[in-house]
């Protein structure tokens, strides 16, 4: 019982670790990249996650050692939401901070170019909201979850849409 546990135990181990690295990888290539998922970037994410799972579960391909990997996954994901919430200063060091890119119809090209989007990018997320042009916006945020919101109308009508390419993959 000892050498199977044992093999368990790493199973956890890998997994945590596992989880954190994707994590902290996440961070550093942007918010963007969860919420504007090209074909590329979806490719990218199923060979992330097919390139991991060994490292998870090692040659352990049995049903029990698949829960095992799942199971450390989900209790190291309900633990790490717990600490970002009850810590806020390092929930706003993982996932960010929030990004004014348009105030009072006056794009800020300081945040865009620090959220990497394009002036295209950032024309069609006015679009899709009903907006006809940055002129027109009171207020557009990058949000912490990659999503953009855009408040228009002396801020009477406000939008969040989720970006069609996560909602495909969210509905499939």
């Amino acid at each position: 019982m000892g050498i199977f546990a044992n093999g368990y135990i790493q199973i956890i181990f890998s997994s945590v670790i596992v989880y954190f690295f994707i994590v902290i990888a996440i961070r550093i290539f942007g918010k963007k990249e969860l919420s504007q998922l090209s074909v590329v970037d979806l490719v990218f994410i199923l060979l992330i996650s097919n390139a991991v799972q060994n490292a998870m579960v090692g040659s352990n391909s049995t049903l029990s050692g698949g829960l095992v990997a799942a199971g450390a996954l989900f209790v190291t994901n309900f633990i790490f939401k717990q600490i970002l919430y009850r810590y806020p200063k390092f929930g706003k060091l993982v996932q960010g901070e929030a990004l004014t890119l348009i105030y009072q119809g006056k794009l800020n090209n300081t945040n865009r170019v620090k959220a990497k989007l394009t002036l295209d990018e950032i024309m069609e997320a006015v679009r899709e909201h009903g907006v006809s042009g940055i002129e027109d916006v009171d207020l557009a945020v990058l949000e912490v979850d990659g999503n953009i919101s855009v408040l228009s109308d002396q801020y009477r009508h406000k939008t969040v849409k989720k970006r069609k390419s996560k909602q495909a993959i969210l509905s499939k």
